[in-house]
């Protein structure tokens, strides 16, 4: 296996994984915010933010597939550069697709106490907003070492 097909599959493993992730993660807050919506369809506005959440960490596999095709080229028929590149990808696949499942399953809840009161939802929206942060670190930490390749 050559550099180039180590790196494109590591690439392709940050858009899948972060992917898989923002889905499940939108599954438990679509699910939830659908309950409340039956409930007091008025409520949805509050809790629509909340509900996007996990949606951010397939953006963020995406962009680190992009960023590093760019590295594409200097790892043609270096197997080395091609695992650096794939290790790299992997920091932002794995933080994000288990950051995004864990926010979806702290957004629904946050979802369910603003269902019940919504003068809630800006405190509540730092809940899972907090765990945005680990994926922030792993879009940080996968576009640096991309940038030392």
């Amino acid at each position: 296996m050559d550099g180039f097909s180590i790196a494109v599959l590591g690439l392709a493993l940050s858009t899948i994984l972060c992917g898989i992730g923002s889905s499940l993660g939108l599954k438990y807050t679509v699910s939830t915010l659908s309950g409340v919506a039956a409930g007091d369809p008025s409520k949805v506005g509050k809790c629509m933010v909340i509900a996007l959440l996990p949606a951010t960490q397939g953006l963020y596999g995406l962009v680190i597939s992009i960023v590093g095709m760019g590295s594409l080229t200097a790892v043609q028929a270096d197997p080395a550069k091609g695992f650096a590149v794939f290790f790299a990808s992997c920091i932002m696949a794995v933080s994000g697709m288990f950051s995004a499942i864990l926010q979806g399953k702290a957004a629904s809840s946050a979802i369910v106490a603003v269902g019940k009161k919504s003068e809630l939802s800006g405190k509540l929206m730092m809940y899972p907003a907090m765990i945005e942060m680990y994926a922030l670190l792993g879009l940080v930490a996968s576009i640096i070492i991309l940038g030392a390749i």
